[in-house]
């Protein structure tokens, strides 16, 4: 019989992180204190082996915790897996390649991809369908008219981010 994703829900000042792992990757995270609104998102493949709320799921609620303390740098360390296509798969490594303290507009990222600044509607759609925030960090991308553009978890929680991160 094959493992379940694991899940724990970590407390954060900006509400529950709801964290989901299957094996050694990280597959799921995001503000709810839910973690089956996050395993519903998940891919039927995924889904299939069912999910197990834990106490402890290990080093992604540590680097939780130590990216609440300082550590900016601790949720890059995690390795994450999400489905997607080659141009998805390269507007998410991108993505995850933002430092923390930084942000660039989807016209940014798109070219950081590797892709024509043009494709700054597909950039926004990835971030859109990221199913782990904030390990890759969508949070990081603002629209070149300014603001904080939208947020899957709301504007408070994606400008707390940015705070704590000094951008």
């Amino acid at each position: 019989m094959s493992p379940k994703v694991q899940a724990q829900v970590v407390p954060t000042p900006p509400g529950p992180l709801s964290l989901l792992t299957y094996g050694d990757d990280l597959v799921a995270a995001g503000f709810t204190a839910d973690p089956q609104e996050m395993f519903v998102r998940l891919p039927l493949t995924l889904q299939a082996h069912g999910l197990a709320v834990v106490d402890d799921i290990g080093p992604a609620a540590q680097a939780v915790r130590d990216y609440l303390k300082g550590d900016l740098d601790a949720l890059d360390a995690i390795p994450v897996s999400q489905p997607g296509t080659e141009t998805r798969q390269r507007l998410l490594a991108a993505l995850r390649a933002v430092p923390a303290g930084t942000t660039v507009s989807y016209a940014d990222l798109a070219e950081h991809a590797g892709l024509p600044r043009t494709a700054a509607r597909a950039a926004g759609s990835a971030c859109a369908q990221n199913l782990i925030a904030p390990f890759v960090p969508c949070h990081r991308i603002l629209p070149q008219s300014g603001g904080f553009g939208g947020y899957y978890y709301g504007t408070p929680v994606k400008q707390w981010l940015l705070t704590h991160e000094g951008a």
